[in-house]
């Protein structure tokens, strides 16, 4: 990306699909201003799973308090932004949304809760390309096991009736299959009280635990 915080010639003269485009653009404000972070929600189960088009972005995001004011006057040139809704989010360690002015599109930007979980996904997040091969692109993405866990937190908490995060958290099952760590999955699934749910999706995805390897054994 530019310097000036836009796009480079090669990604804004070719038609990205707004979640890519809008990603890179706030991730990248992120980066600039030293802010750890990780794309996750739809975004990364689509890197890691199956293709879908998504109406929105969910990012985390360790904004301390004092990087707000410079945080807000590099996004408000390109999204709508609330400085005391961001500020807000900081103090009860929740979240808040931007706009993209030139769509509308919608971001969901989280703060992390400080907790061991939130500090796993951050620990665990992974490099990778928004557009395949082009190097400018890479960026922090939840990896596949975490996706998986904070999907089926998230379907847990929705009362289990959203249809798309089941189908998110199967796809990346199917994709990723022998190549998930699931001890690990496992592991957290009981602390995040979705055992059962882990359980029913293993049984609907076709995979059996005990012939699956650890990530990165058999490559990404």
């Amino acid at each position: 990306m530019a310097a000036d915080g836009k796009l480079p010639d090669n990604l804004l003269n070719n038609p990205l699909p707004d979640a890519i485009r809008v990603s890179l653009i706030v991730t990248r404000i992120l980066e600039d201003h030293g802010i750890p972070y990780l794309i996750g929600g739809s975004v990364a189960s689509i890197i890691h799973g199956e293709p879908r088009l998504t109406n929105d972005i969910d990012l985390v995001a360790d904004i301390r308090e004092e990087q707000v004011s410079q945080l807000v006057a590099a996004l408000e040139t390109d999204f709508y932004v609330d400085d005391r809704a961001i500020r807000r989010a900081i103090r009860e360690r929740r979240s808040f949304n931007i706009l993209y002015l030139e769509t509308m599109y919608k971001v969901d930007i989280f703060i992390p809760r400080g907790n061991e979980w939130s500090q796993e996904q951050m620990r665990l997040r992974e490099g990778k390309y928004l557009v395949e091969g082009d190097e400018s692109t890479v960026r922090f993405v939840s990896n596949p096991e975490t996706t998986v866990l904070q999907k089926l937190w998230w379907f847990r908490k929705g009362n289990e009736v959203s249809e798309q995060q089941w189908r998110d958290v199967l796809g990346v099952l199917k994709v990723k299959a022998d190549r998930l760590d699931c001890d690990y999955l496992k592991h957290w699934a009981a602390i995040l009280a979705v055992s059962d749910l882990l359980e029913k999706a293993f049984n609907e995805a076709g995979i059996y635990p005990s012939m699956t390897q650890a990530p990165n054994a058999q490559g990404n």
